[in-house]
C-alpha cells in the first residue's frame, strides 16, 4: 500500500500533468484531490482539509484587480503610465529597472513584499501592455525587486530569520543576509531583462478593441474630477496599507466600491475586469498544499531531505526541498518550518551558518514568481492583451527554471565557498 506522502506528492504531479496538456484550470482538480486525498489517505474532516483556504489572498486578487479595472475604464491607468513614461524621459526600456528598483526600496523600508507587488504589479502590466513591452520580464522583474529587498533588518522577513536565529546558538550577519538576497535578485532581473526583453507575447485575440485604445493623447490631457478621486484612493490605499498594515484586498474593495459609486455608468461591468480564473487557479492549489502542511507531509518530506548524509549534499536537498514547496505555499511559514530543521545540521557540521540560512531564505523566496504563490498570482492576474493560458504556461516555465537552477546558484555562492 503506497505511503500518504507517494499518494499525495503524486496526486500533485498528475495535477500538473493534465492542468498543463489539457483545457481545465488546475484549481478545479486540486479541490478535488483536496476532498479525495485529505479523507482517504489522510484520514481528515472537511473543515481540516478546507480551513487551509487563502482568505486572505482571495481578498487581495479580488480587491486589487477590481480596484485597478475600475481605474483602467475611468482613464487613470493611461495618466499614470503616460507619467511614467516621462519620468524615464521616454526611454520605456528603463521602466522594468524603475519599478524594480522601487520594489525594493519598498520591502527594504518594511513594506511586507505582497504588498508592494500588489501595489506596483497592476501599474507594471499596464505599462507592459500601453508600450508593448515583454509582460512577463516586466512582473518578474517587480517581484524579483521586492525580494531583493525583503531581507534588511527593517523588513518582515528579514526581522523574521533574525529573530529565530537569535533564539539559537548561531549567528547571522544582517548586512550578509540583506545583500545576499539582493545581489541573487539582481542577477535574476539582469537575465530575465536580457532573455526576454526582445520576446514578445500571444496576444488575446479576444481583447475588445476600445480596451487596446489609449484615451487619446493622455500626456496632453488633464486629469478629470473621477481621476483625481481615482489617484487620490490609490494615495490613501499605499499609505494605510504600507503605512498601518492594514489588509490591502479590503482596502482596495472599499476604494472601488467607492469610486464605482461616484462613476456608476462608466463603472458597471468593472467587476469583469477581476482575475476569476486566478482565483480558482490559486486558490484550490494552496488548499491542497496547506492540507499537506496540516497533515505533516511537507515536514516529513524535510525531514527526509535532512536525513540524506553528507552536510553539504543535505544543505543543497534542503534549498531543494523549501524551493519547490514555496512555489505553492507561504514563503514565511516554508521559512518559519525549515530554519528550525537547519539548526541542528549547522551545529553540528563546519558549514557557515550565515550561508545557509542566507540561502535558504534566497531558495525559499526567490520562487514566488510561480503562478501559485500571492506574488506570482497578482502578475498573472493582472496582464492585459495576453493570451491567459499561453501566459500561464509561460509563468509556469519560468518558475520551473527558477526552481530548478534558484536552490543551485543560492547553495553555490552561498554555502560551498564558505564551508
Amino acid at each position: 500500500m503506497m505511503s500518504p506522502e507517494l499518494v499525495s506528492v503524486g496526486a500533485l504531479l498528475v495535477m500538473f500533468v493534465v492542468g498543463t496538456v489539457l483545457p481545465i484550470n488546475i484549481g478545479i482538480l486540486a479541490f478535488v484531490a483536496s476532498f479525495a486525498i485529505g479523507t482517504t489517505a489522510l484520514n481528515m474532516t472537511e473543515d481540516q482539509i478546507f480551513e487551509g483556504f487563502p482568505v486572505e489572498l482571495f481578498l487581495t486578487i479580488v480587491g486589487v484587480t477590481y480596484l485597478f479595472a475600475v481605474a483602467r475604464r475611468n482613464g487613470t491607468v493611461d495618466l499614470l503610465v503616460a507619467a511614467g513614461v516621462r519620468l524615464v524621459r521616454g526611454r520605456t526600456s528603463l521602466i522594468p529597472w524603475v519599478l524594480f528598483l522601487l520594489a525594493g526600496v519598498l520591502t527594504s523600508l518594511g513594506t511586507f513584499t505582497p504588498a508592494a507587488v500588489a501595489i506596483l504589479v497592476p501599474i507594471a502590466m499596464n505599462f507592459a501592455f500601453r508600450y508593448d513591452i515583454n509582460p512577463l520580464m516586466t512582473g518578474m522583474m517587480v517581484i524579483s525587486g521586492a525580494h531583493a529587498g525583503a531581507f534588511s533588518p527593517m523588513a518582515v522577513s528579514g526581522a523574521l530569520v533574525l529573530g529565530m536565529v537569535d533564539d539559537t546558538e548561531l549567528s547571522v550577519a544582517p548586512a550578509t543576509l540583506f545583500f545576499a538576497s539582493f545581489a541573487v535578485n539582481l542577477l535574476l532581473s539582469v537575465l530575465t531583462f536580457a532573455a526576454l526583453r526582445r520576446r514578445t507575447m500571444t496576444t488575446d485575440p479576444t481583447t475588445p478593441p476600445e480596451q487596446e485604445a489609449t484615451n487619446g493623447d493622455t500626456e496632453a490631457q488633464r486629469a478629470t474630477g473621477h481621476q483625481w478621486a481615482t489617484l487620490a484612493a490609490l494615495a490613501a490605499l499605499v499609505v494605510c496599507a504600507l503605512g498601518f498594515q492594514m489588509q490591502i484586498g479590503v482596502l482596495a474593495l472599499a476604494a472601488g466600491a467607492l469610486l464605482a459609486l461616484l462613476d456608476m455608468k462608466r463603472q458597471e461591468k468593472a467587476v469583469d475586469g477581476i482575475s476569476w480564473h486566478t482565483l480558482l487557479l490559486v486558490g484550490g492549489m494552496m488548499t491542497y498544499i496547506a492540507m499537506l502542511e496540516h497533515a505533516g507531509i511537507i515536514e516529513k518530506i524535510s525531514q527526509h531531505a535532512a536525513d540524506f548524509g553528507a552536510p553539504l549534499v543535505v544543505a543543497l536537498l534542503l534549498c531543494f526541498t523549501v524551493a519547490v514547496t514555496s512555489a505553492f505555499a507561504s514563503s514565511t511559514a516554508i521559512l518559519t518550518a525549515i530554519i528550525p530543521i537547519a539548526v541542528p545540521l549547522l551545529l553540528t557540521s563546519h558549514l557557515s551558518s550565515t550561508g545557509l540560512i542566507a540561502a535558504l531564505a534566497v531558495s525559499t523566496t526567490i520562487v514566488d514568481v510561480s503562478p501559485f504563490s500571492t506574488n506570482g498570482a497578482l502578475v498573472l492576474s493582472n496582464a492585459r492583451g495576453v493570451e491567459r493560458r499561453g501566459f500561464y504556461r509561460q509563468v509556469l516555465g519560468y518558475t520551473c527554471g527558477i526552481v530548478a537552477a534558484g536552490p543551485v546558484v543560492a547553495w553555490g555562492a552561498l554555502v560551498l565557498p564558505w564551508s
